[in-house]
């Protein structure tokens, strides 16, 4: 097993941006003996080894490096997440175990964290959720020996504020959230307590309409290429379908006269639906759509906005606003997406339905 300790200990002081002086004045010991440490010429003593454990808030194996390579462990998280997947108590019995047996580790602390809360959520058992809470700090401090890229701070901050809000602890769970809410990533967890648990719903109206905007955009993007996926495994229908799903659910949240960034979104799927209708030899209804698209192009075009006015349900943000990378224009959009299928025989019928006003 290699120590890594001199590097955690220059890694965890450069964190915490503290010269090697700020370091030894906390520990209470000479800047060289810090210097020494970091270049690996002598070792803390056990006790101050347990002091700069204790400043850095981490655990002494954490500092000196060591991690866990028991592959059994890895086989019984699996076994004990699996319980927790059909709700069997057996889950939090050998949670326990190996939160005793395991206790600096990330993986194992981090995993009973999951599981207490599940089962404190579905239990209402506010002990459990409290446990959860308690695993889920601790698990914040073992952070670094995470290989998951899909947990991170946020992600266990989300998790500790769900924790805090089941309990009924909820200012602090809704703290945390606010405090976290970089790009609004945490504005539907926010609006969603804020108007269900908290009964505070004109306070939850900009989160969720925030949300909705954000996922609502987010869910045109994604129709948008699974076209371009289908489209490339030749799977028409599939494209088709999704398509006119979209279509369906933009058409039914957007206003009569919309003009925001949705409009121009309009204009992109009813573009691509006119190209796989087209693949599909449905011709007249290809060139209906093609002209549909052009007529609603002609009409953002016009008079260009990328706010994100124009949505049913959701109080308008005065901030809010969208772009793509496509075109500025509606027009140039949709011709950036049939340069992209490759498809010149549309490109020229789009040049001339643009053309064609009527």
């Amino acid at each position: 097993m290699k120590i890594m300790l001199a590097e955690n200990i220059r890694r965890f002081r450069k964190e915490r941006k503290l010269t090697q002086e700020k370091l030894a004045e906390a520990l209470g010991v000479t800047v060289g003996a810090v210097y020494k440490w970091e270049s690996g010429q002598s070792q803390p003593e056990l006790a101050t080894l347990m002091e700069i454990a204790d400043f850095f808030d981490i655990s002494v194996d954490l500092l000196l490096g060591y991690h866990i390579k028991d592959n059994r462990l890895d086989a019984a998280i699996e076994r004990i997440l699996g319980y927790m997947k059909t709700l069997d108590p057996q889950a939090l019995e050998e949670a326990d175990k190996y939160r005793a047996k395991y206790p600096h580790s990330f993986k194992v602390i981090y995993s009973c964290a999951q599981i207490d809360l599940v089962f404190g959520a579905v239990r209402k058992d506010k002990a459990l959720l409290k446990e959860a809470a308690e695993l889920l700090e601790q698990a914040r401090i073992l952070l670094p020996q995470n290989k998951d890229p899909k947990v991170n701070d946020l992600s266990i901050c989300r998790d500790l504020a769900t924790a805090w809000l089941l309990s009924g602890e909820h200012e602090k769970g809704l703290d945390l959230l606010k405090n976290n809410n970089v790009d609004g990533i945490c504005s539907e967890m926010i609006g969603t307590y804020l108007a269900v648990f908290m009964n505070r719903p004109e306070e939850a109206v900009p989160y969720l309409s925030e949300a909705f905007l954000d996922h609502f955009s987010s869910l045109l993007n994604i129709v948008v290429s699974y076209a371009f996926v289908f489209y490339s495994r030749k799977d028409w229908k599939a494209a088709l379908a999704i398509l006119q799903w979209a279509i369906t659910l933009l058409t039914g949240l957007t206003t009569e006269n919309a003009s925001g960034s949705f409009l121009k979104a309009h204009v992109g799927l009813m573009a691509l639906l006119a190209a796989i209708q087209a693949k599909l030899s449905q011709d007249e209804a290809s060139r209906d759509s093609l002209a549909e698209a052009a007529a609603l192009a002609r009409q953002f075009d016009s008079q260009p906005d990328y706010t994100l006015r124009g949505i049913r349900f959701v109080d308008p943000l005065e901030q809010s606003f969208s772009y793509d990378i496509l075109g500025t224009s509606a027009e140039e959009s949709v011709s950036t997406l049939f340069r992209f299928l490759n498809d010149q025989e549309l490109s020229e019928k789009w040049k001339e339905a643009m053309s064609n006003e009527s």
